[in-house]
């Protein structure tokens, strides 16, 4: 079954059309409002000057509020890998949900299956690598928080959409919290930056690594965020860059 699109557009894109192979990359937000009617509103507020691609409301349909082709405002300042200012490299897909701000819930069935379509079809059509589905904190972890240690990414891989790792769950509750010495923490920054998160230059070098230690955990090790480096964490990151 397809999945059926309705569209209204919002005015807040860049007007030049950008290639199709510049296309690399996924971006995966809440909208972080109390309505939905609200954040859809600001997303067709010129003067908001934000946008996506793609907006998945509670019930499951599909808005498209900039085509493909067009480079949308919903990145904002953003880094992975040798990328920067991701924009304009990759479709923005905004889901429907209060956030942390304003009673962030889980996720609806309706609108993990319509974004399952949506991503895949996304995928397909740009060629887009498994490793280049992200949230928003992701590629700015210093800025955001979503999609969130609630988004349902291992649903995301059990359908191949994203890379994960196939460790023993019981295994990892024993490495839970157990504390790594100097070297595994330089090791696991090391696969961060391998995975492409990328060092937060404004901050200290401690203060980045914690920042970038929380948006691995929400993403994930999503059962505790605390910013320290445990072996669990370590044994997950080597594990993703092997799944690669």
């Amino acid at each position: 079954m397809a999945l059926i699109i309705n569209n209204n557009y919002s005015p807040n894109f860049d007007t030049k059309k950008r290639p199709k192979i510049s296309i690399k990359f996924i971006i995966i937000h809440y909208t972080g409002m109390k309505k939905e009617s609200e954040a859809i509103a600001r997303l067709l507020d010129y003067n908001s000057k934000v946008s996506c691609h793609y907006f998945i409301k509670n019930n499951g349909n599909v808005i498209r509020m900039v085509p493909d082709s067009y480079t949308a405002w919903h990145a904002g300042k953003s880094k992975w890998k040798k990328f920067k200012s991701l924009n304009k490299h990759s479709i923005g897909i905004e889901i429907n949900n209060p956030g942390h701000d304003h009673g962030y819930k889980s996720f609806s069935q309706k609108q993990v299956k319509s974004l399952l379509f949506l991503i895949k079809d996304l995928k397909k059509k740009f060629n887009i690598n498994i490793e280049n589905v992200l949230g928003h904190s992701d590629i700015a972890p210093d800025r955001k928080k979503d999609p969130g240690e609630k988004f349902p990414w291992s649903i995301l891989a059990k359908h191949k959409i994203i890379n994960w790792h196939s460790l023993d769950l019981n295994e990892l509750k024993k490495a839970r919290k157990v504390r790594v010495n100097k070297k595994l923490e330089q090791a696991f920054i090391k696969n961060l930056y391998k995975i492409g998160y990328c060092r937060i230059p404004k901050y200290s070098e401690e203060k980045s690594n914690k920042i970038l230690t929380a948006a691995f955990q929400r993403k994930y090790r999503n059962q505790i965020i605390n910013s320290k480096i445990d072996h669990e964490c370590f044994l997950i990151s080597k594990k993703i860059l092997k799944a690669k």
